[in-house]
């Protein structure tokens, strides 16, 4: 028999959407066909369809006036309507789906990549955690690098009103900064609870903005946010004919409620106090401590390289950067471009210990070490990590205290060295580069040191 499946959703995502998917079912149902339909509403996805379904789908059919996630179809035969459409001419578009011919095929390699792409992603409360850092690094990098300039007409030039540099600094710091720890508690809270979870997390990275609670808070207010949301959809239970107004009122309502005395009455005074204290400690980092804070974060970026240990140092000095605490971005940055610029470095400096693919995988590592993307270190390491991770480290973690020790500060998480030509965008720029250089070439000779000359297959 003939399987089909079916999305459908409206821009309100309360009537529409599952008047179109009863219709559907209906149809479906009187010709005596097998059919799936994913509804995406207010609450968010409900009956997703899984890779699955899809490859064992003759056709799917699509009824919607939002984005739906076509890629996850590709190789299958696709039917597009409107809701209305679905909800009045159900039996001509099952009829439709049943007359494509399937290519399963082509489908087969896509289901495959994706089930790979999937496996590598982490689940559970790092995966949120994550969804809300990518939503918050392009204010940063934005707002970061427009503060830059704004610096570029004088350190103090934004204070006068009405000049190009006050406007740069309100773009900046009063407005891109200022949202990103709302949207890192919003978009925390997205991930767990879907739509739902997006009004109360929001609020509550207000609230910790407010209640000067800095990340540590936006990071708790959007997991109390996401899983006060999604509790109480899971939990409250009405009419069908009254579930809309469980997405649009009653969840909203009692989520952001809750959450917003939380922070008020719970969550922001402490928080606050400890946001304040380490933002005392850092700023006041010298010696000693920024040394070894310096050897912390910079061996972090190079253990796992992308991995949770990298992406927990470079979220702490993201996170700063709210709190005007800019030398851990700039440490945690240098450090991750040192590994793979150290396996390039080590590929011209020792030719004959690799092959030919590995020599031309240098130097695509050279290029993305200079774009801040640790990732490319990642071949290297897998193919002989007990040589060459604790290589990567060590440099890393030299790069990250020398550093931490010239003072380098960072205003952008992100750009590798493009962001070097940007003028206040690092302070110490010199010294911040040779700190870069240095573990570099540390990483080089380590790794060389360590492999076997005759490892090499292809000299």
């Amino acid at each position: 028999m003939k399987k089909l499946l079916a999305v459908t959703a409206c821009p309100t995502g309360i009537a529409h959407t599952y008047m179109a998917a009863e219709a559907l079912q209906n149809a479906a149902k009187e010709k005596q066909v097998e059919i799936k339909v994913e509804t995406r509403g207010a609450v968010g996805v409900e009956n997703g369809l899984t890779d699955d379904e899809i490859r064992e789908a003759h056709a799917i059919i699509i009824a919607a006036a939002t984005d739906v996630d076509e890629a996850r179809f590709k190789g299958k035969p696709v039917i597009k309507a409107s809701p209305g459409d679905a909800i009045k001419n159900a039996d001509q578009l099952i009829e439709e789906a049943l007359a494509q011919q399937a290519t399963a095929d082509a489908f087969v390699d896509q289901v495959k990549q994706t089930k790979s792409e999937r496996s590598a992603k982490r689940t559970g409360p790092y995966q949120h955690l994550m969804n809300g850092v990518s939503f918050m690094i392009p204010l940063v990098v934005a707002g970061g690098l427009i503060i830059a300039l704004s610096f570029a007409f004088g350190i103090e030039a934004f204070q006068e009103e009405g000049t190009l540099a006050a406007a740069l600094m309100q773009i900046g710091g009063s407005s891109a900064f200022a949202l990103m720890i709302p949207i890192l508690a919003g978009y925390i809270s997205y991930s767990i609870a879907d739509k739902p979870g997006l009004a109360p997390g929001l609020v509550g990275g207000m609230l910790a903005s407010s209640t000067n609670a800095g990340f540590l808070g936006g990071i708790i207010a959007g997991f109390l946010a996401g899983y006060i949301a999604r509790f109480l959809r899971d939990a409250i239970r009405l009419p069908r004919n009254l579930e809309g107004l469980k997405p649009v009122l009653i969840i909203p309502f009692l989520a952001t409620l809750i959450v917003g005395l939380l922070m008020i009455y719970v969550v922001g005074t402490p928080v606050s106090a400890l946001m304040n204290g380490l933002t005392a400690w850092l700023t006041g980092l010298s010696g000693t401590n920024a040394v070894l804070l310096g050897l912390l974060l910079g061996g972090m970026m190079a253990v796992d390289m992308g991995g949770p240990l990298n992406k927990a140092a470079y979220t702490f000095a993201t996170g700063l950067l709210a709190s005007d605490v800019f030398a851990p971005m700039a440490a945690v940055m240098a450090a991750g471009m040192t590994p793979p610029l150290g396996l390039w470095l080590a590929t011209l400096m020792a030719p004959k210990k690799y092959t030919l693919e590995e020599r031309e995988a240098g130097k695509a590592a050279g290029v993305l070490g200079i774009s801040f993307i640790t990732e490319g270190a990642i071949p290297f390491a897998a193919a002989d990590p007990l040589r060459v991770i604790p290589s990567l480290v060590i440099g890393s973690a030299v790069t990250g205290a020398l550093s931490m020790v010239f003072g380098a500060a960072l205003r952008a998480p992100h750009g590798g060295i493009f962001v070097l030509a940007i003028p206040h965008a690092v302070t110490n720029v010199l010294l911040y580069a040779l700190s870069i250089v240095v573990g570099t070439v540390i990483t080089a000779i380590l790794v060389n040191l360590f492999k076997k000359r005759q490892e090499a297959a292809d000299a």
